[in-house]
């Protein structure tokens, strides 16, 4: 009997979530990643494939802070991207969490973008 991997499980998680959330022009789907040492999130267009806006904790000012990928990072980067956001025009969001549960770092930074100005 073949064991199930956990980037299989995590992936299966992805597709469930993207059936699901679909980010349109007025609305785009604002897609955060967490890897063990950096915090990457985006604003898609899913109609036309289109990133509106992306910032990164390897963005140059947010590296000179050293953030990291924990609660006190994801704090910081969801209050700057909303900020990045709203600079593009962008109010409204769909969120999508890109399989990781909603708790914690993916929680906080829901809520800082939220703190931030985005609505979702």
């Amino acid at each position: 009997m073949s064991t199930i991997r956990k980037a299989d499980l995590l992936q299966k998680r992805r597709w469930r979530i993207r059936k699901k959330v679909h980010g349109t022009a007025e609305r785009p789907r604002l897609c955060v990643r967490f890897t063990t040492k950096h915090i990457y999130a985006q604003a898609i267009n899913d109609e036309t494939g289109a990133t509106l806006a992306y910032l990164s904790s390897l963005d140059k000012e947010l590296r000179a802070k050293k953030l990291a990928a924990n609660i006190k990072g994801a704090k910081e980067l969801g209050v700057a991207f909303a900020s990045k956001a709203k600079a593009a025009g962008i109010e409204t969001v769909v969120f999508d969490r890109a399989g990781a549960p909603y708790h914690g770092k993916v929680k906080e930074f829901a809520d800082a973008a939220r703190e931030g100005g985005l609505k979702f």
